[in-house]
């Protein structure tokens, strides 16, 4: 099928432009630019006035819940949600039950994300203290690295013992997997929260989860992971940074970068007084202060990607305090938009947003032809324009869970289209429930 985009602004690697798509079955086969669409005979044609056209967002860290949380949320729902949000592919991470930390619960997960994804995906594999002689064994063109949880977080998978992160990072680097780590120092925190329970009661309130779960629990595991890489010569992404203290870390060592997320990006601690638990998520929500400095870090190359952390919980299970509420939120079907409305702020720019969160996780985790407008690769497109106000509803949201902190905000922003792998998935509102995706290659 030929399908023709024209009208539009393309917004890739650093230029915005007037500009025409054509795709030709699922890869993009020519990009004009000007104002003048080519002529020829098309099965479709996308008319993108007042648009912009990005390259399908690239989400590198998603928990989708599946297999054994499926109450939570699952790959269809949740890969239905990122085709909303003009997500074109996912790297799921491996602390479902069973975890994904053996190559049979790899595989297992590939077969459903093949029968039931509606985008393209991957799994990051699961390090364990006992699994790196594992990592020899994995197909290194399948999964983008090794997800490494050197804190503890939902699933129980906190590796803990050092001679094992020097396994860990020493194997990664030999076989040239990137490591991706959740940083807090476990055992602060675990003080922290005895603290908290000592001084206010067995549920500390909600207001506390970023003093239990503090700076300083965050960047002594930082500065310990980044002391593993710079020594073992690793690929280190360090995983949804939270603080401002952490960014000394990062932006001098190609080999050593850092994520931001939506939650840290938008929210801050002021806003546990009219969300509550709706916001508590691990690496905890902290100051403004270290808002500003996160928001400074998307343009000063401190921060290199932009995820979502999208973590699903039944909305019974964000009840309660620091003890007792879930961590994580559902965020894929709103980063876009979030981001677009940072750029009016004028945090960034269009072009930055296109960088974070399509090029760069392309670049780093070596995506195969995809992440950019180019010629010959997929045609994974998402068209954004900002022509009428929508509110989040119940209604609105596609993950299972069917809530977010996001409900009742107002967005100008909005997903208008998604193609991935040239197929047009969802269009202003109406979704392709037959659509399926691909499994991303790597290297």
């Amino acid at each position: 099928m030929s399908i023709l985009i024209y009208g539009g602004t393309i917004v890739n690697e650093g230029r915005t432009y007037r500009g025409s798509i054509v795709i030709e079955g699922e890869q993009i086969a020519r990009i004009k630019e000007g104002e003048d669409a080519p002529r020829g005979n098309y099965d479709k044609e996308v008319d993108a006035t007042g648009c912009f056209i990005l390259p399908g967002v690239i989400d590198e860290h998603v928990h989708f819940r599946e297999p054994g949380l499926a109450e939570k949320a699952d790959i269809e729902s949740e890969s239905r949600a990122a085709a909303y949000g003009g997500i074109t592919s996912f790297f799921d991470m491996p602390n479902t039950k069973p975890g994904t930390c053996s190559l049979e619960t790899l595989v297992e997960k590939f077969e459903l994300a093949r029968q039931k994804s509606h985008v393209n995906y991957s799994f990051f594999f699961g390090a364990t203290n006992d699994n790196s002689v594992l990592f020899r064994d994995l197909d290194r063109h399948r999964i983008p690295g090794i997800k490494l949880f050197m804190g503890a977080s939902t699933g129980n998978m906190l590796v803990d013992r050092q001679e094992s992160l020097q396994r860990i990072f020493s194997t990664a680097a030999e076989l040239g997997l990137p490591v991706m780590t959740h940083c807090e120092d476990t055992r602060q925190i675990n003080a922290n929260m005895q603290k908290a329970r000592t001084e206010y009661g067995d549920d500390p309130e909600i207001r506390l989860h970023p003093m239990i779960r503090s700076e300083e629990a965050c960047y002594d595991s930082t500065a310990h992971a980044v002391a593993l890489a710079r020594k073992y010569g690793t690929r280190l992404h360090v995983a949804h940074l939270t603080t401002a203290r952490e960014l000394e870390f990062f932006g001098q060592e190609p080999a050593i970068t850092a994520e931001a997320v939506i939650a840290h990006l938008y929210f801050c601690d002021k806003d546990y007084e009219t969300l509550g638990a709706l916001i508590k998520c691990n690496p905890a929500v902290k100051t403004s202060h270290d808002r500003e400095a996160l928001r400074r870090g998307l343009v000063n190359g401190k921060i290199f990607t932009v995820g979502t952390d999208h973590a699903p919980h039944l909305l019974s299970e964000k009840q309660g305090g620091c003890a007792r509420a879930a961590s994580g939120m559902p965020m894929i079907q709103f980063s876009l938009s979030t981001m677009l409305e940072l750029a009016d702020e004028g945090i960034l720019t269009i072009a930055d947003i296109a960088a974070l969160m399509c090029h760069h996780p392309a670049t780093l985790f070596g995506v195969r032809e995809r992440g950019f407008i180019r010629q010959g690769y997929a045609a994974d497109l998402v068209i954004v324009c900002n022509d009428r106000p929508w509110k989040v509803t119940k209604d609105v949201i596609q993950s299972k869970c069917k809530w977010s902190p996001m409900i009742g905000h107002e967005y100008q922003w909005r997903v208008r289209q998604t193609f991935c792998n040239g197929h047009l998935i969802y269009n202003e509102g109406v979704f392709d429930e037959n659509s399926s995706g691909q499994e991303i290659k790597f290297r």
